[in-house]
């Protein structure tokens, strides 16, 4: 056991991949401590999707709920992490057998986004029949390496909907790769965005001590 936190969060740098048509990131000193007589300012433009990132409901729902409305326990807790590599549709067949020991969170490392700088030609995706199971089991957010839930080109975003109808909330694009399945201690807190379909979240981990 081991007390020490691991960032299993994207870094937004001005190499990261953006979904295929979204904004891309970029940060620039939009005032430097020479014009401004005493700080540097920066200003960024981006994507509320890039990166690590929450979804919020209204991204796919437009009665869905926003980010200002989700409870910020949410993102801070017990989770469980299972390795899925290989797959490319988790069901509920994959996970069933798992024991997820109460947690409310479940973290899938599908190792199918290996690089962060490159936007993958086919990635791992969720299917439709997990999130009752998840409901089943008391999980409140699945949190997933993979720039989506659903495949690139699907208009129907049926795992999207049927996460929200069993009220789990989504995280995507973390860094799991380094991480042993088992259970885990998660902080990933969304910015407070009023009004906004999703945001950037910082997250981190560390082993689970009962």
């Amino acid at each position: 056991m081991t007390n020490e936190w691991i960032d299993i969060t994207q870094p937004l740098t001005k190499n990261i991949a953006e979904w295929p048509g979204d904004t891309p990131f970029s940060y620039e000193v939009a005032v430097s401590k020479e014009q401004s007589g005493s700080v540097n300012i920066g200003k960024l433009t981006m994507s509320t999707h890039i990166g690590t990132h929450t979804d919020a409901p209204f991204h796919y729902d437009n009665e869905g709920l926003r980010i200002l409305d989700l409870p910020i326990d949410l993102y801070i807790g017990s989770a469980c992490l299972i390795d899925v590599a290989g797959v490319d549709c988790v069901t509920r067949a994959d996970l069933e057998h798992v024991n997820f020991e109460g947690a409310e969170r479940i973290l899938l490392r599908t190792g199918s986004h290996p690089t962060s700088t490159k936007f993958p030609e086919r990635f791992t995706v969720i299917g439709e029949d997990v999130g009752p199971l998840l409901k089943e089991r008391g999980v409140r957010l699945l949190g997933v390496d993979t720039p989506s839930v659903d495949a690139e080109d699907s208009k129907e975003l049926l795992a999207h909907h049927s996460l929200y109808r069993n009220d789990v909330i989504i995280i995507e694009n973390l860094v799991l790769h380094s991480l042993e399945p088992g259970q885990y201690e998660l902080i990933a807190l969304p910015l407070a965005l009023a009004e906004a379909d999703g945001s950037p979240v910082r997250a981190v981990v560390r082993k689970w001590e009962s």
